[in-house]
C-alpha cells in the first residue's frame, strides 16, 4: 500500500549516527564549527557560499555569507539547550528559496544523548512538519532524506568529529 501524499509529508524525517565525543564537544562541532562541516555545495544563495553559521542563542539566524558579500537566511534557532538540543525553523519553500513566514517552515531537532559512559554520543535528528510548507513539501522531504541530505550530512559532521579528535 502507497502512503497518500499528505500522509508522507506528515511523517518526520528520521536520522542518527554516534558519534567518538562528549555530547558537549558534538554539539559544539555541529553548532559553532557548522562551518567547518557543512558542504559548500548545500545552500540557497544567488552565489557561492563562502561560510555557514548558526547564531548560539535562541532567536538566532542560520544563514549563508556569499563570494558576492550577500548573506542569505535560510533559519532561525527556535530552541537553544546546550549540550543536549536544539531546534531550527528551516525556512526554506519547496522551490529552495528563504520563506519568510515561520508558519510556513518545517523545523529540525538536534537532540545529543551521551552514550558508553560519555566518550560517545547519539545525536538524532528529526525533520518534520513538511505539511505546513505550501508547495513542493513532498520534494522537500523526499529531498532531505535521499543520498544527499540529512543521512549524508551526519556522516560529513561524524568526520569533522574524528577529525577534530585527531588534532586533540
Amino acid at each position: 500500500m502507497t502512503a497518500s501524499v499528505n500522509e508522507a509529508i506528515q511523517t518526520p524525517v528520521r536520522k542518527s549516527i554516534t558519534v567518538n565525543t562528549t555530547p558537549a564537544e558534538a554539539f559544539r562541532i555541529f553548532t559553532d564549527d557548522f562551518d567547518s562541516w557543512w558542504p559548500r555545495s548545500h545552500h540557497i544563495g544567488k552565489s557561492p557560499m563562502t561560510k555557514a553559521l548558526i547564531e548560539a542563542r535562541r532567536g538566532g539566524r542560520c544563514y549563508t555569507e556569499q563570494e558576492d558579500g550577500t548573506e542569505c537566511d535560510w533559519g532561525s534557532v527556535l530552541a537553544w539547550e546546550p549540550p543536549h538540543r536544539f531546534v531550527i525553523a528551516w525556512q526554506i519553500a519547496g522551490n529552495w528559496e528563504f520563506e519568510p513566514n515561520l508558519d510556513r517552515s518545517s523545523e529540525v531537532e538536534i537532540r545529543f544523548t551521551p552514550e558508553a559512559g560519555g566518550k560517545k554520543t547519539r545525536v538524532d535528528l528529526e525533520h518534520r512538519f513538511f505539511d505546513r510548507m505550501t508547495s513542493g513539501a513532498e520534494a522537500m522531504r523526499a529531498g532531505v532524506d535521499a543520498e544527499g541530505g540529512w543521512g549524508t550530512l551526519l556522516r560529513t559532521f561524524s568526520e569533522r568529529v574524528d577529525q577534530v579528535a585527531l588534532r586533540g
